[in-house]
């Protein structure tokens, strides 16, 4: 197709090109653009190029092929980037997490009566690991 288009923007300037025609002194015949002693203007007439239905039809599905492609390239290229900023979601709580526990923030936990219970430091410094770990596997 981009060849197609190609030729159709330099059929205008083929077809006001002018080209001379000469023989030269051996009798061997010359084309050049520029004129020569003795040369004649030679008239060029563009090739005009007919597709038959079958070739409509195969560039046809060519194009949807093409278009199909592309709208699933699109459609990867959005999810990806959904996909990305889901992780980034993820990474700024799990730092948010580990900021909370760093400042020394009380953390705990309801039990079965309703009565809040406080993490230990062993407790703390476990979670504060675990974060770091996820941290540095899921986030860089």
């Amino acid at each position: 197709m981009r060849h197609l288009l190609f030729a159709v923007i330099l059929l205008p300037g083929l077809a006001s090109a002018e080209i001379y025609r000469w023989t030269d002194a051996s009798g061997q015949v010359h084309f050049s653009e520029r004129p020569q002693a003795g040369a004649q203007q030679v008239e060029v007439k563009p090739q005009v190029v007919e597709r038959d239905e079958a070739t409509r039809e195969r560039e046809q599905r060519a194009e949807q092929f093409f278009d199909a492609r592309r709208q699933e390239q699109a459609q990867a290229e959005r999810k990806a980037a959904d996909a990305r900023g889901e992780r980034q979601k993820q990474c700024n709580t799990l730092r948010g997490n580990l900021a909370q526990l760093r400042d020394g923030a009380k953390f705990y936990r309801v039990d079965g009566k309703g009565e809040r219970q406080y993490y230990s430091d062993g407790e703390i410094d476990a979670a504060r690991r675990k974060l770091t770990a996820e941290i540095s596997e899921h986030c860089g």
